[in-house]
């Protein structure tokens, strides 16, 4: 696994593979760190989003990882789209330490390149860590529309993460 550092070094995540930070080739927002895979289609997106609710409970945090599954849904404009598996945990955590990340993966059928005559399947991954006292919620996703990843490389990949640098979040 090779370790990438995201916003500045500010978070840290192990991945499988060879990834190049897409903020070299396009324009990438910046509460977003985004890598594309060199040898595949995969693209993984750490987002730094509002916290949609703060709860950090396992049931508050599985409908969490759902609804953050659903607004990818919604972003990529699936025609279908479904939840395969989603494992809530406990995402509280002491100050100054990292929380447990709630995981999900299912399948969306996306237009490709924007055209609905052309539409694929994808695999989505997506990994959540709530940080109520900064009001974020921090969302790692994975596209793979070829069937490259696993879940059990995805789940390795989100225990990884660490948040190096509370400064990043205001």
């Amino acid at each position: 696994m090779t370790l990438q550092r995201l916003f500045g070094g500010a978070i840290t995540l192990a991945l499988d593979g060879d990834y190049l930070d897409a903020s070299l080739v396009r324009q990438v927002p910046d509460n977003q760190e985004v890598l594309l895979a060199r040898d595949s289609n995969v693209s993984v997106i750490l987002e730094v989003l509002q916290c949609v609710a703060p709860a950090t409970d396992a049931h508050a945090m599985e409908q969490g990882v759902r609804y953050h599954f659903d607004s990818l849904a919604h972003d990529n404009s699936a025609v279908s789209s479904v939840v395969e598996a989603a494992d809530g945990v406990d995402g509280a955590a002491p100050a100054g330490q990292t929380p447990s990340a709630a995981t999900a993966h299912g399948r969306q059928t996306v237009p490709k390149f924007g055209k609905h005559a052309d539409e694929e399947q994808v695999t989505i991954y997506v990994a959540l860590w709530r940080l109520p006292a900064k009001n974020v919620d921090l969302v790692l996703s994975l596209n793979d529309p070829e069937g490259r990843v696993t879940a059990a490389q995805f789940r390795a990949a989100a225990a990884s993460l660490r948040i190096e640098d509370w400064g990043l979040f205001p």
